[in-house]
């Protein structure tokens, strides 16, 4: 990668250290930093702390983009660089602005309104060039409840590319084609690569 590309990544901040999701995010984190992102996500705890945990250890930029409406929750210690939002507007901005790229895993309704405003941004051409990845089989039957109930189209909705490993989201970013029969569910498939080191030391 010729410049360093900064890739947004959205998660909740309730994912336990020791849930599958948390090691997959971690995955996540560390597999953008061994390709040469840099990560950017909400800078606090659960799936931001561990998108930021593994991009950290792999030698990654880190940034978080924190907002004065959490004080004084800290943020986590694997960032390398901290943005002061003084509202969540701002914060959203921010976050959207600065990636060239955006990943979203499972969530709640603050991850669902990041996708869907990043998702009509693409639809009205104000973010070019850049993909937006859902990370996770559970974004599939919100997809279609949106084609259902909703009026959108087919075309729109290939806007979000929904992959299921963190491999398949940084094939996705880099633009590489992902074959439907890669689509499988494998439970186990990151526990064994998850060493974490621990939080870094300061000073």
């Amino acid at each position: 990668m010729d410049s360093e590309k900064i890739i947004t990544v959205f998660g909740s901040s309730r994912r336990d250290e020791g849930s599958a999701l948390y090691r997959e995010t971690y995955e996540l984190g560390r597999l953008l930093a061994q390709a040469g992102y840099a990560v950017l996500s909400g800078g606090y705890n659960g799936s931001m702390a561990a998108v930021s945990r593994g991009a950290r250890e792999a030698g990654g930029r880190v940034i978080g983009v924190t907002c004065a409406i959490f004080d004084p929750a800290p943020p986590n210690p694997w960032l390398t660089e901290e943005i002061r939002a003084p509202t969540l507007l701002d914060r959203l901005a921010i976050m959207l602005d600065r990636g060239d790229g955006f990943v979203a895993v499972r969530g709640g309704i603050g991850t669902l309104s990041e996708v869907t405003l990043t998702w009509s941004l693409l639809q009205t051409r104000s973010l070019t060039g850049k993909h937006l990845v859902l990370l996770g089989a559970g974004w599939q039957p919100i997809i279609a409840a949106f084609r259902s109930h909703t009026d959108l189209g087919a075309s729109i909705a290939a806007l979000a590319r929904v992959v299921l490993t963190p491999g398949e989201v940084v094939a996705a970013l880099d633009g590489s084609v992902l074959r439907s029969s890669q689509y499988a569910i494998r439970n186990t498939h990151y526990a064994p690569e998850f060493t974490p080191t621990g939080a870094p030391t300061h000073g």
